[in-house]
């Protein structure tokens, strides 16, 4: 009896080390009452006693009273090349393994880079499961300040302003915030959090847990829906759990980009690290460049060589083709006002000759963009395979302003659909990218930060031109006085 509780005692708080190859980065894991782990750089504590769990139905919880079956470390290194090289045209990825498999038919796998950490739940479990809820929960063994995102819902096109301050005043209380979330640590580290691999399956969200740290919130859902006007629905009705999804499967990846200086975290391959590889076989049709976009000014050109009304006619487009060509732009976006109606993507504005627009661009070596609301496209999804028809090349789909697993699942029905119709895609009012982007390398780009579109947030800069205006001005008056 006395051998045995030794040995329970001594299982209940088993202990795991994983280290990054350079050996700075280290992850200590402990088994107990729940899955434990802390996060150092050298000799600095950057994240301690943090807590991950997955909840299933029927108060299944994985990661509660953690039974290890076996473990395994092994190293890993790799040299591949983007089909799209939006950093870099050759990424090195380095890691060490630690796969945990766990009574239960569930595994943990953690990975360390040198430059940051990752881990992920794998199941392996029959038929479908319901995931009711997911834990990141993480604690900061000091006052860290936080560059954070708030949101007051999950309805969001993260474009709102980020708030800094320190972790300390961060409250329950508060709003939910997105990722990416970046934390100014201990001794100028730079802790950059957000996830990688993510299909069928819900965004995460960060809440304050009022106590120095941070845990995960998801969207449940979605199970009815009601109208909201030409772009959106509204949400009925949500179920109870945030994902339904297959139990045989690799979840997304949690992941902690860690660095000691700021342009390291702009470096970084993180996601695409994590991600999966192309599904497309031939990917020469992918060909991203510049545009040339009529939406910024409503259409409305003018100048000496402008000897036509301006707006959303032919005339306007021919012009906006004209300067790209020059310029050696490939693509034109031709944006909401394209269309007749922004429910029907196949009727022009009476005033668009769409056919003649697309042989015109093809003469002139600049191809066109069509803009669409989601909606649209969800309710017209043989689109993609008319507008190859036509000659379009691209579709810029707008207004999602969702990532419940719904939404998620969404883009990459578009993203898969598209390819197989050699379209690329541009989501506009989207989540981050998250890996999507490199399983199908059509999606060329997501649009959701807070940008010059967002006017009201240069108020000060404009104030500040101004006065130079004003103080020039006078200046002139008085040369001119005198």
């Amino acid at each position: 009896m006395l051998a045995f509780l030794c040995a329970v005692g001594m299982y209940s708080q088993t202990k795991l080390e994983l280290k990054s190859p350079n050996g700075e980065i280290l992850v200590k894991i402990r088994l107990a009452d729940k899955i434990y782990y802390d996060v150092s750089y050298g000799q600095d504590l950057l994240l301690k006693d943090n807590v991950l769990q997955m909840k299933l139905k029927d108060s299944k919880v994985l990661g509660e009273k953690p039974s290890l079956s076996k473990k395994k470390i092994t190293k890993h290194k790799e040299l591949s090349n983007p089909v799209i090289p939006i950093k870099f045209s050759s990424v090195s990825s380095e890691y060490n393994q630690l796969l945990m498999k766990f009574k239960g038919n569930y595994s943990v796998e953690f990975r360390a880079f040198d430059d940051g950490i990752a881990y992920r739940f794998i199941t392996d479990i029959k038929g479908d499961i319901e995931v009711e809820d997911e834990l990141l929960a993480l604690n900061f063994p000091a006052d860290y300040k936080l560059h954070i995102q708030p949101t007051k819902n999950f309805k969001t096109s993260y474009e709102n302003p980020y708030k800094h301050l320190e972790s300390s005043k961060w409250k329950a209380a508060d709003e939910m915030v997105t990722l990416p979330l970046l934390i100014d640590a201990i001794n100028d580290y730079k802790i950059l959090i957000s996830e990688a691999d993510l299909f069928d399956y819900p965004c995460m969200f960060l809440k304050s847990t009022d106590n120095q740290g941070t845990i995960s919130v998801f969207p449940k859902v979605p199970l009815e829906f009601g109208e909201d006007g030409d772009r959106s629905q509204k949400i009925l009705k949500e179920a109870n759990y945030i994902a339904k999804t297959s139990g045989k499967r690799d979840f997304p990846w949690r992941f902690f980009v860690i660095a000691k200086e700021d342009g390291q975290l702009i470096e970084n391959m993180m996601v695409y690290k994590l991600s999966r590889k192309s599904e497309i076989e031939d990917p020469s049709w992918i060909k991203p460049g510049q545009v040339s976009w009529e939406w910024w000014n409503g259409a409305s050109v003018y100048g000496p060589d402008v000897n036509f009304v301006s707006g959303y006619n032919l005339e306007t487009y021919k012009y906006f083709i004209d300067f790209a060509s020059k310029q050696g732009i490939s693509y034109i976006i031709m944006d909401e006002g394209w269309a007749k109606s922004t429910r029907d993507p196949y009727t022009p504005n009476d005033k668009v000759n769409l056919p003649e627009l697309i042989r015109y661009g093809k003469s002139k070596n600049v191809d066109i963009i069509l803009w669409l609301t989601w909606l649209t496209v969800e309710n017209n999804f043989d689109l993609f395979k008319t507008f190859a028809e036509w000659g379009i090349k691209g579709v810029k789909i707008d207004f999602m302003d969702r990532s419940d697993q719904w939404m998620v699942d969404y883009y990459e029905r578009v993203a898969k659909e598209a390819a197989a119709n050699k379209l690329f895609i541009s989501f506009h009012g989207s989540f981050k990218p998250a890996g999507l982007e490199y399983r199908y390398p059509n999606v060329l780009t997501y649009e959701g930060v807070r940008g010059m579109e967002q006017m009201g947030g240069v108020t000060q800069i404009i104030v500040f031109i101004s006065h130079i205006c004003a103080t020039l001005w006078e200046q002139w008056i008085i040369l001119r006085v005198q």
